[in-house]
């Protein structure tokens, strides 16, 4: 589908999606109805499991149960959409439903973001400081904790909705994105976009650094407690109890650094949508699996889960 085919008002935007080939639309279409759906029933049981083991109750597993929470949210703000526009014409979204799908994007991510590095600092206590874990992460702090992850988020998505709804777009209305992230945006602007830049790396490198250094720090911190442990048999022990938490880190800041630290010159339409898949859509399907795969306890839950659903 060429992209001059397209037709939406002076108030919409067409995005382009993933693909702009007819053919692929559909199964396209399948594809991604099958992982939203997966992403929906896997973290849902994920939820539905800490919540029904007594076991399960403790503020680790908390955070667990928002994290899926808050990859629900992220994925629905993105994915639906992006379903509708393989099966339609016209692929548009009005600048409104544009802005509000970045608030949330943004409130969402960066939510998440914060809610690892809360996981992180679970673990550190947990491991180099456990006499003392249940005085430093009490409920109380950890609630503390889950609130201002939520209230920066939601600033810091409506500082940049509102720099961005006081530009003009009087050139080309197609964002070559299959949402509307800030970089494709802010490209199609014809206003000048410095102010933006400037606050999207000074103010957006606070907001998402702060959570990936607590999580570097805390891991640091971890190594050099593990390694102190005599036995390998120890060290592995200890260590493991981190391995999914570890691994969902590694996904998540990964293709985040990589989309969003660089240069608006830099960014490239094909490179950028893949690394942008991996922390909206793919990551968040993964996340119950690494969980569920990896750590004996959730493992123990979703059994427990299963046999009282068949029962």
């Amino acid at each position: 589908m060429e992209i001059k085919n397209y037709s939406s008002s002076t108030s919409d935007f067409i995005l382009l999606g993933l693909s702009s080939n007819p053919q692929l639309q559909k199964p396209l279409f399948a594809i991604f109805l099958i992982i939203y759906l997966v992403t929906l029933v896997g973290n849902v049981l994920i939820i539905l499991a800490i919540h029904s083991d007594s076991r399960l109750h403790t503020l680790m597993y908390f955070f667990l149960s928002n994290l899926s929470c808050m990859d629900i949210c992220f994925t629905t703000d993105i994915v639906p959409k992006m379903l509708v526009s393989f099966l339609s014409e016209t692929k548009s979204i009005s600048y409104v439903g544009c802005l509000i799908q970045m608030y949330f994007f943004m409130a969402f991510g960066n939510t998440d973001s914060y809610l690892l590095a809360s996981m992180a600092i679970d673990r550190l206590v947990a491991i180099c400081n456990p006499f003392h874990y249940d005085v430093v992460m009490n409920p109380q702090r950890c609630l503390l904790m889950l609130l201002g992850s939520c209230t920066i988020s939601h600033v810091h998505s409506m500082l940049h909705v509102l720099l961005i709804s006081r530009l003009s777009f009087c050139a080309s209305h197609v964002i070559k994105h299959f949402f509307c992230d800030t970089q494709p945006v802010l490209k199609l602007s014809c206003s000048d976009t410095s102010s933006n830049q400037i606050v999207l790396m000074t103010e957006s490198l606070a907001v998402i650094a702060t959570p990936f250094l607590c999580v570097l720090f805390s891991y640091l911190r971890i190594i050099i407690t593990v390694l102190r442990i005599p036995s390998a048999a120890g060290k592995w022990k200890t260590f493991s109890t981190c391995g999914s938490h570890l691994t969902v880190v590694v996904l998540f800041y990964g293709s985040i650094i990589y989309v969003y630290f660089r240069p608006l010159s830099m960014y490239s339409v094909v490179k950028d949508r893949v690394a942008t898949l991996m922390y909206t859509v793919v990551t968040p399907m993964l996340n119950p699996f690494i969980y569920s795969l990896k750590n004996k306890d959730m493992k123990m839950g979703m059994r427990k889960l299963r046999f009282r659903i068949h029962s």
